[in-house]
């Protein structure tokens, strides 16, 4: 008998540790699946090094027995997980689940169906991974199973829908909710993304264009005005404000020593300032009480505030539905929708929620009690939940909040334009004028003197 180390996910879709005394890897694979878990990974435990000792006659046996996988091993056997490392693009993934759901649906038995999306696929990563899944199945695992084995790839949300649609004998129409469900979720995302591109583009120039300016073109002219002025004393204060604004730039930023590669530039203060913060900032908010309290600031946030607090809304409620609708238990469906929230103050709210409906009680009253959710999504959850029909309820809450963030995505956009142009205006213009006013200065001191002179 040998003993294997397992790491395995229970029907309520948590994972499980353990050791298995058992004769191979199969049967402790056996086991698990007679125990209602689904093994992620099983590995033998390694003897003692005392009996690693045994002698090269030993060693030679066991090297015979092994082959190249003895040597590589170690003695261990490891299930392997080719999504490890690595992890398919959201869209390639979405691509792959609205062709596997079309297929499935018009009639094609599922491994025809995943050898077929194989031959067709160009990502490496997941055409590797179709393959495993079709000889996983063939050998006599589920679908869902077969999933599992992926988890870099697959999350739970995907592998327990699969694994509802399998039990109720649905899996086609499963596969099409979730396609749905996975397409507008990129849809949202591409709409963000692509309205927030032109803001942030245009003030990356921008940035790019002040600092230029401030820190190469405005030093030249201080040359020039004090050679012509005679020194600072004769220059306007506002121009003075400028000049110094830039001097601190150019001294704090970027440094160009001569003795340094014929005056390279090498980082400030003002670099090392910004390296510092964002290297503290990163740490911070990878703590628990950084994530926090910077997830609850983003929820409340100027301007952005509005659009990230209905995202989320509209993520937990389109995920919860859809688990619901496809036979997902509640409980299991809140652990799910917990671990994809995305945010950990929404996170901690679906929490209170699991607690809530584990005791017996509602979902509504800790959903108000969190303070996240508008009194709209209460409402209209407490109905869903009085009628039965808490997961069409949920889904068209969903819906609701996509046109939603849909519209204020446009209003903010929209908004963030004329406020960018103006900003820009206001700051190079204000430089312009700067460099203007000693030049008019010293027009008045000549005109002055030719007057005189006359």
């Amino acid at each position: 008998m040998a003993k294997f180390n397992y790491v395995a996910m229970d029907s309520t879709g948590k994972e499980t540790k353990g050791v298995l005394d058992v004769g191979s890897q199969a049967e402790a694979l056996n086991r698990l699946k007679e125990m209602g878990f689904l093994p992620t990974k099983v590995t033998e435990v390694a003897p003692p090094k005392s009996d690693a000792k045994g002698g090269k006659a030993a060693a030679g046996a066991k090297g015979a027995a092994g082959g190249k996988g003895a040597k590589k091993g170690g003695g261990q056997i490891n299930i392997k997980i080719p999504g490890f490392g690595g992890k398919v693009k959201a869209k390639v993934l979405t691509t792959f689940t609205r062709q596997l759901a079309t297929l499935v649906e018009a009639g094609l038995p599922l491994l025809r169906g995943l050898r077929v999306l194989e031959k067709q696929e160009r990502n490496p990563l997941l055409k590797k991974i179709l393959g495993d899944l079709s000889l996983s199945i063939e050998g006599g695992s589920t679908f869902s199973e077969g999933l599992a084995q992926h988890p870099k790839v697959f999350n739970r949300l995907f592998i327990n829908m699969v694994k509802a649609g399998e039990l109720g004998g649905v899996l086609e129409v499963v596969l099409k909710r979730l396609a749905e469900f996975m397409e507008k979720a990129e849809k949202i995302k591409g709409k963000v993304v692509a309205a927030m591109f032109y803001p942030i583009a245009v003030m990356v120039v921008a940035v790019g264009i002040v600092a230029l300016l401030m820190i190469v073109v405005v030093p030249k002219f201080k040359m020039i005005f004090a050679d012509l002025l005679g020194g600072d004393a004769g220059m306007p204060e506002f121009t003075l404000f400028v000049l110094k604004i830039s001097e601190t730039l150019k001294d704090n930023t970027v440094i160009f020593p001569d003795w340094f590669f014929g005056g390279m530039p090498f980082p400030g203060q003002v670099v090392w300032g910004i390296a510092i913060f964002v290297i503290v900032f990163k740490f911070t908010i990878k703590t628990k009480k950084g994530m926090w309290y910077f997830d609850k600031f983003k929820l409340n946030m100027p301007a952005l505030g509005p659009v990230i607090s209905k995202v989320a809304i509209a993520r937990f409620t389109r995920t919860l539905g859809t688990l619901v609708q496809s036979g997902v238990p509640i409980l299991q469906a809140l652990n799910i929708v917990r671990e994809t929230a995305g945010n950990v103050v929404v996170a901690k709210a679906v929490l209170d929620i699991h607690e809530s409906v584990k005791e017996g009680e509602t979902i509504t009253a800790p959903l108000e009690k969190s303070g996240v959710f508008p009194p709209m999504v209460v409402s209209m959850v407490d109905v869903g939940e009085q009628t039965g029909a808490l997961p069409e309820m949920l889904l068209k809450i969903s819906d609701n909040y996509d046109e939603e963030v849909d519209n204020a995505v446009s209003a903010m956009t929209s908004l963030l334009e004329p406020i960018m142009i103006v900003f820009l205006a206001v700051v190079v213009g204000s430089i312009v004028i700067a460099m203007f006013l000693p030049l008019i200065k010293l027009m008045e001191t000549l005109g002055g003197d030719a007057g005189g002179g006359e």
